[in-house]
């Protein structure tokens, strides 16, 4: 197989050095970190650069260059590296270090069935029953401005269990508001900060009502932790009235992000929505609040987890 041109590379070198511990030296450590797995899964099948070369169809010097971990690297061009190697992609790109019986296992859950899979995520969650009763707990998911805050108290109350916001946890736990984590740590630190919260919320012994913020389904560690730990319901609603609710919440006080007034805003708050739905349906049951009023919504949100609990709840 003939073999491409090498790829040109950013410039590299003294000239080119990032500064230690800015967004080019952690890139730069990626980089290198990169070209060390490629280096040493090259050498753990006994290929030279001369036959990763030819079985890729790449030029040695672009090998070399990658193993150096010199400049970018295109991820269609990796491809073909783990490709010719029999590797998988991921194995190569993987940014934190994976226990040495991660292949093995990850083939195993690839191959297993549903419910050994079922098993395996209770066993490795801490024994959470598999069928989600377990503690008596509810944790209310959904967009902002879906209720879950003003409908997670009046559950609580009628309960008489307690009720918690988790970004209020995060807030006391951190010493900062959520706006200000994420001004701070980016969206990563903030996601991070939200699993530890939860986990020891989960924890706690006892019931419990909870209400997360709408994103917390961005994590899959997260939600998992969440569904199996919860009675998770999603509180569903047309973006029209999730964008109503945001705003008559900031002209009450409440301190939410301010929403532009215009279709625009509209239109991405829909995008977000539809993008979240099959993570959102991931929830053990659904509540439709639209065109219902906060007195109807509560009834029916009570008496769902009431029927779900059943003769366990306390009378």
């Amino acid at each position: 197989m003939r073999s491409s041109p090498a790829p040109s590379f950013a410039p590299s070198g003294p000239a080119g050095a990032p500064a230690p511990g800015t967004a080019e030296d952690q890139e730069a450590r990626f980089l290198s970190d990169l070209g060390q797995r490629v280096r040493t899964m090259r050498a753990v099948r006994a290929m030279s650069r001369k036959m990763l070369s030819q079985t890729s169809g790449l030029s040695e010097r672009y090998i070399a260059q990658l193993e150096g971990g010199q400049g970018n690297v295109s991820i269609i061009l990796l491809r073909r590296v783990a490709t010719a190697m029999g590797v998988r992609l991921e194995d190569l790109i993987a940014a934190v270090e994976s226990p040495p019986d991660w292949p093995v296992l990850r083939d195993l859950l690839r191959d297993a069935s549903p419910a050994q899979v079922a098993e395996a995520k209770r066993v490795l969650t801490g024994g959470a029953a598999p069928d989600g009763t377990g503690p008596q707990r509810v944790a209310l998911i959904g967009l902002r401005g879906a209720g879950k805050s003003t409908l997670g108290r009046i559950l609580a109350e009628r309960l008489d269990w307690p009720f918690v916001e988790l970004n209020r946890e995060i807030e006391s736990e951190n010493g900062l508001q959520v706006s200000e984590i994420f001004a701070i740590y980016g969206q990563e630190g903030f996601r991070r900060m939200e699993q530890g919260a939860l986990r020891r919320l989960v924890e706690q012994p006892g019931p419990m009502v909870l209400a997360t913020g709408g994103g917390i389904v961005a994590e899959p560690l997260t939600l998992d932790l969440l569904l199996s730990s919860f009675f998770t319901v999603w509180l569903k609603a047309r973006p029209e009235e999730h964008m109503r609710r945001v705003r008559e919440q900031t002209a009450r006080g409440v301190a939410r992000p301010r929403l532009p007034d215009n279709d625009d805003a509209l239109r991405q708050l829909g995008a977000v929505l539809l993008s979240r739905e099959p993570l959102y349906g991931r929830a053990r049951a659904v509540l439709d609040t639209a065109d219902q009023t906060v007195a109807e919504t509560a009834a029916r949100l009570t008496g769902l987890v009431e029927r779900h609990f059943g003769s366990t709840l306390p009378r």
